[in-house]
């Protein structure tokens, strides 16, 4: 999937676990596991907001596009 998503950058540049970021926002350890490793299908506007708000980023810092992620090369 050519999103990637960097929360594990973001917990790190704050020095915050993943444990104190669920008790923070509210979202269970599984959940945003899910997001970390990148196994997420989709994300809700309102997680999205709720992280950003604790970890005072932009939804940009937390996700990143990468083309050729996918597998299919820049001549697809």
């Amino acid at each position: 999937m050519p999103i990637r998503v960097t929360l594990d950058r973001m917990l790190l540049e704050r020095r915050m676990s993943l444990t104190e970021l669920c008790d923070r926002v509210g979202i269970t350890m599984a959940n945003l596991s899910i997001l970390k490793t990148g196994k997420a299908k989709a994300v809700r506007f309102s997680t999205l907001e709720a992280l950003c708000k604790e970890l005072d980023c932009q939804p940009g810092d937390l996700l990143s596009f990468d083309e050729d992620e996918d597998g299919t090369g820049s001549d697809a």
